[in-house]
């Protein structure tokens, strides 16, 4: 099976998470390089520190943070097009380290490449 799902980066990793990228901006607290088994880690593709800083986790800002985020990603079409190019051939995972599972970049970008 191929395409994208999303998983937190604190999960156990599995053989069924295919290609595993982490598209936070930061490194996740507490998380060890070795644990994580990521085949790539893009913080470019990730939301701008200033949008990030705004957002702060806030499920009530979460609606302007996806539109404010999906303009950031029309300049990262490179980046996207190649994640595609992978998810034809192979599940790709989306790792986030955020606690609210409804309410982060991941989520939005998966819907844009998605889209």
């Amino acid at each position: 099976m191929s395409g994208f799902k999303l998983k937190r980066v604190y999960e156990t990793p599995s053989k069924e998470d295919g290609y595993r990228i982490l598209v936070d901006r930061l490194w996740p607290r507490g998380q060890r390089k070795d644990a994580a088994q990521l085949d790539e880690w893009n913080k470019d593709i990730a939301p701008s520190q200033a949008l990030r800083k705004w957002f702060d986790h806030q499920p009530e800002r979460f609606p302007a943070f996806s539109v404010q985020y999906r303009e950031e990603l029309v300049a990262k079409a490179a980046d996207l097009d190649r994640l595609r190019d992978i998810a034809k051939k192979k599940q790709v995972t989306l790792l986030y380290a955020a606690k609210d599972e409804r309410h982060n970049q991941a989520i939005v970008l998966k819907q844009v490449l998605d889209s």
